[in-house]
């Protein structure tokens, strides 16, 4: 497995019907970002959780938000959803080349929780390192798409997985001290899966939590932990976001 960090090219092929269903046609998920970034800079310290229906594909969209606001964005996925034609499409919105957009996106992807926990453990930690110099005014922003699902292989046995989520929390904590922002993405876990107690222990690490839902009035983004004020902006602890 090739664990480089790379820029990820458009696909040929059509996009995740997903995208149809949860991309943000207002600005209610805008005003939420801009609640988290000042100038590109963490507004809020720590990590922050997004989890439910549609994390996937707002993860794309958020990336493509980010890299048009200037930021570096370094994007590990554990649950292959990352879709790079969401970026695409938000840089047609947003007037942007989509290249200018895809360039500041680093993409590393993991099948396993040994390649997950070699990624954040080893692999960032030596990325954010070597790019020190290119970073010095500002840390990228880390986004971890499907953070708890690579741990749920049930083929890996529970001593196994416990001490590698463990051990990848921890160095997430670390790097988040050190000031490097993490924006987490978890779609739902499966209604029969026995590790559900992995996604409670990433809620309790997490410093705020978003919860993603999908009813008849579209996707609904329901802060349940951690409070965001910024000045000008109305509270945000509920917000609709209509289907495009």
């Amino acid at each position: 497995m090739d664990f480089k960090l790379r820029t990820p090219r458009l696909p040929d092929g059509q996009a995740n019907p997903e995208l149809r269903t949860v991309f943000p046609r207002n600005s209610s998920l805008d005003e939420i970002l801009v609640q988290l970034t000042v100038d590109g800079f963490p507004s809020v310290p720590g990590k922050v959780l997004v989890r439910g229906e549609g994390a996937g594909a707002i993860s794309s969209y958020v990336a493509g938000w980010m890299a048009g606001q200037g930021t570096d964005i370094i994007l590990l996925d554990g649950a292959n959803r990352f879709d790079p034609y969401m970026v695409s499409t938000f840089s047609r919105r947003a007037l942007i080349p989509p290249e200018k957009l895809l360039k500041k996106i680093q993409i590393a992807r993991a099948f396993t929780c040994y390649q997950m926990a070699i990624l954040i453990g080893e692999k960032l930690p030596l990325f954010l390192e070597r790019e020190a110099m290119r970073f010095q005014t500002r840390k990228p922003w880390v986004i971890l798409l499907g953070p708890v699902t690579p741990f749920l292989d049930e083929d890996v046995p529970e001593r196994e997985v416990r001490p590698l989520f463990e051990r990848s929390l921890k160095k997430m904590e670390e790097m988040a001290l050190g000031g490097v922002p993490f924006l987490l993405f978890q779609p739902p876990l499966s209604s029969n899966s026995k590790r559900v107690d992995l996604m409670r222990r990433l809620i309790q690490f997490s410093n705020w939590v978003w919860k993603i839902s999908l009813d008849d009035q579209g996707t609904k983004m329901v802060l349940e932990k951690g409070l965001i004020k910024y000045p000008g902006i109305k509270d945000l602890g509920h917000q609709m976001i209509n289907p495009r």
